[in-house]
């Protein structure tokens, strides 16, 4: 009896637990949606989620650009020669059409995008990422980065 219930507890506490996406709020939804089109580098799927007034914000890098061909445009100089590229969402929540994901962005690419020309680079950055939503025509008003550069330096200067 004490075997099957330890083996029970075991086996429960071993599968890890995920949200079904569509229980989540549908500013969640639309935020995951997004993050997906992001790392996935699906510039025609990103396409729908900006307009003119959309803005592109990394203030930590204090980079800022505005309206869809712009950002396009930036993502696709900074996304090219990534071999991978994924954002693992640790905790996200929202209050109304603002979503907060707090997790780390991952990279793994061609150094010259890091000063490090000859070499693949493989970088976990930790950050914050904020979106303004427009849930009318799911759209991202604003995304907002707040990134941790010191732990990617520091990733680099050994690699």
């Amino acid at each position: 009896m004490r075997l099957g219930l330890f083996s029970l507890l075991f086996l429960l506490f071993s599968f890890p637990a995920f949200a079904n996406i569509g229980d989540m709020p549908k500013e969640q939804q639309l935020a995951i949606k997004y993050i997906q089109a992001l790392t996935h580098q699906d510039y025609s799927g990103l396409s729908h989620f900006y307009n003119r007034e959309s803005i592109f914000n990394d203030r930590t890098a204090g980079r800022k650009y505005i309206g869809k061909r712009h950002i396009l445009q930036f993502l696709k100089r900074a996304h090219r020669g990534v071999l991978e590229y994924n954002f693992n969402i640790e905790h996200m929540f929202n209050s109304g059409s603002l979503v907060v994901l707090i997790g780390n962005y991952r990279y793994k690419g061609p150094g010259e995008l890091f000063g490090k020309p000859g070499r693949i680079i493989d970088i976990a950055i930790p950050g914050v990422t904020t979106l303004k939503l427009d849930m009318t025509h799911e759209r991202i008003k604003e995304h907002q980065d707040l990134m941790d550069y010191q732990t990617m330096a520091d990733q680099l200067a050994v690699q």
